[in-house]
């Protein structure tokens, strides 16, 4: 029994090692990351017209008209059209109107009629996919990695993205477990509208999780910004409705 008990206690004591977060690394996002963001830049497009093709060829297309069109951000997540957005850029979807993926940078950005394969409020994440190639797209960080407060970062959201300094994890990330949900994140970078459903990623190009929301203190008309919140999806249960999709979808 003893004998046991120490063999009990040898397996326990390293397991709660494991649980204290390591130092945040000191790498900042840098060009050749923000090259990575840029080369990714992705959006999500829901209007009530059955086609954007004459919004898309203005020479600034904006999402001004809420009474026809609104959308936000997106990032691709697998070479074959896969993009992952927040769920509350999809909110007219439920009143029947139509999501539109734009995908890319340049004279000539690729877009498409997209499907919701996936959605979740409770996440505030879903899931899209657009018959397009999408060879640029993100790799997530590890599951099994620690990202603690800290952690270097910038977004890819396509309001502020491009403009946002570098910022930090202002909360802790924890390895993913097999029956982890998705899991929220606050960042210490202020968001606006646009920037919803856009990419957070880490020094090394590597996806963290989603733009969701931004929080601030409203105190006699003035704001102060708090913090903004991000969500990562469990990576097991994403890879489960891609491939689910996929087969449901193949040509035949």
């Amino acid at each position: 029994m003893k004998y046991g008990m120490i063999l009990l206690a040898g397996w326990w004591l390293p397991a709660c090692a494991r649980l204290v977060p390591p130092p945040p690394d000191p790498a900042v996002p840098g060009p050749l990351t923000r090259q990575v963001v840029r080369e990714r830049v992705s959006m999500v497009v829901v209007a009530a017209r059955q086609d954007i093709a004459e919004w898309s060829r203005e020479r600034r297309p904006q999402l001004s008209a809420k009474e026809e069109m609104d959308g936000g951000s997106a990032a691709p997540i697998t070479p074959d059209g896969y993009f992952l957005t927040a769920d509350h850029v999809l909110a007219r979807v439920r009143d029947g109107w139509h999501a539109f993926v734009v995908y890319g940078r340049g004279e000539q950005p690729q877009i498409a009629k997209a499907r919701v394969v996936w959605r979740s409020a409770s996440a505030d994440l879903a899931l899209l996919h657009a018959p397009l190639a999408t060879p640029r797209f993100y790799r997530w960080t590890p599951p099994q990695r620690w990202l603690p407060e800290g952690t270097g970062m910038i977004h890819g959201g396509i309001a502020t993205g491009s403009q946002s300094p570098p910022g930090k994890l202002a909360s802790p990330l924890g390895p993913e477990r097999w029956l982890t949900g998705a899991r929220r994140f606050k960042l210490d970078t202020e968001l606006s509208p646009g920037d919803s459903g856009g990419p957070v990623v880490d020094a090394y190009g590597g996806l963290i999780g989603i733009n969701s929301a931004v929080e601030f203190i409203v105190p006699l008309e003035t704001r102060f910004f708090v913090d903004s919140e991000g969500c990562r999806p469990n990576l097991r249960k994403l890879g489960e409705w891609i491939k689910r999709d996929r087969a449901r979808n193949i040509p035949r």
